[in-house]
């Protein structure tokens, strides 16, 4: 049996699942998110949390187990608590800053650089170079998170560049300048 598929899924109070037509629906105080689920797994609501199960032992199967099961505990924790992912842009000269809908940056770059921002995420930028990206969809979160990280990657010598606040990055030393 899956570890992960068999962690029974805890409901808050506030929050309604809904499982209809091979789609689960999660609605909370954040907001409401859909997902497709294949036939071979079922939902069984017990007040309060959810058992994820699966029609039989192939391995394919098996995989989706955990994987739905996964799926539904992020999307009940995105409509209650919400994901972020929070960015820090480090280098003289670098900033970041948001003008409506686009977050404006300074990359060391000739020009700025213009990043829209999609509507169900929301940007926070501070004076200090962190950047804080949210929103109630986990994989949305990270995907727009690691866009902003590909604009300019950490290098190794000075560490300039954008990259998570949990990251480290590993640090090379330079030339030595021996003759």
């Amino acid at each position: 049996m899956s570890r992960i598929g068999k962690i029974p899924v805890k409901v808050p109070q506030g929050v309604k699942v809904s499982f209809q037509d091979e789609v689960i629906t999660v609605e909370g105080p954040k907001g409401k998110l859909t997902q497709k689920y294949h036939p071979v797994i079922t939902f069984d609501d017990k007040g309060g949390e959810i058992i994820v199960g699966r029609a039989n032992e192939e391995k394919q199967t098996m995989a989706f187990h955990g994987l739905y099961r996964n799926l539904l505990n992020n999307m009940v924790t995105g409509v209650s608590a919400g994901f972020s992912k929070t960015l820090i842009i480090t280098g003289v000269g670098y900033r970041a800053e948001v003008q409506g809908n686009i977050l404006v940056m300074s990359l060391g770059y000739s020009n700025d650089v213009f990043v829209g921002i999609p509507e169900d995420l929301s940007v926070a930028a501070d004076a200090n170079g962190k950047v804080v990206v949210s929103g109630i969809d986990k994989q949305r979160v990270g995907e727009f998170a690691s866009q902003i990280r590909k604009l300019r990657l950490p290098e190794p010598y000075k560490g300039k560049g954008i990259r998570y606040e949990d990251e480290q990055i590993r640090r090379k030393v330079g030339k030595s300048g021996v003759k």
